[in-house]
């Protein structure tokens, strides 16, 4: 029986291994509310609705504008 010579490493082994679930592209889908392409089962960053619903604002205030310039 054909033994290998060495054991290959798990970099090794998964970077063969994965090579075709990097080849897949996005799937995006329309956002339900405004019509913007995003990713299935995510807030939408354009109006922050999900499921039909509002979850979060993404539009930044004076005071985080600030915050982030120091």
């Amino acid at each position: 029986m054909v033994v290998p010579t060495k054991k290959l490493s798990r970099a090794r082994y998964k970077k063969r291994r994965y090579q075709k679930e990097k080849l897949v592209n996005l799937q995006l889908q329309p956002c339900k509310n405004c019509g913007y392409l995003k990713l299935a089962h995510r807030v939408c960053p354009e109006c922050g609705f999900y499921k039909g619903r509002f979850v979060k604002s993404f539009k930044k205030t004076k005071d985080q504008k600030q915050k982030t310039k120091i």
